[in-house]
């Protein structure tokens, strides 16, 4: 079958993480996610989300570990989507709004009263709960 493989990120400021959410005009639209997008043929995870970061807020970020991952079947795609979600610390700029209807900085425990896309929401589930930690920061950050 074939896959579509999507990378997001989880990004921490003082106990918040950045949310989206995504434009009227799209496919499901002003439903709420974490940025990110699709890896290129020949991208590594990591180098697709380091761009679409780039492209969508203008910010430069430090990859970490993959936390989280899962596949979704929506009927509205042809293919599975498997979803990847990756720690990542801001090394430059600030997050500016370049793609999305809105972007939030969002406490853990209230992402489930936000209407977020149906393949994240197990994993909003674990983050409201605690049960994954976000707080990741590279070994050279203050």
């Amino acid at each position: 079958m074939n896959r579509i493989t999507v990378v997001a990120a989880l990004i921490e400021r003082e106990g918040h993480l950045l949310v989206c959410q995504r434009k009227r005009t799209a496919i499901f639209p002003l439903l709420w996610e974490f940025p990110g997008g699709k890896v290129h043929d020949g991208e590594l995870p990591e180098q697709a989300l380091v761009r679409e970061l780039a492209e969508e807020l203008d910010i430069t970020v430090c990859v970490g570990p993959e936390l989280y991952r899962t596949r979704h079947r929506y009927p509205e795609l042809p293919e599975e989507i498997e979803l990847r979600f990756f720690a990542a610390h801001i090394v430059s700029g600030a997050p500016r709004n370049l793609a999305f209807e809105q972007i939030a900085w969002v406490r853990p425990q209230d992402l489930p009263a936000m209407e977020f896309l149906p393949a994240d929401r197990e994993l909003i589930a674990r983050l409201a709960e605690g049960r994954l930690r976000t707080d990741w920061k590279p070994s050279s950050a203050p």
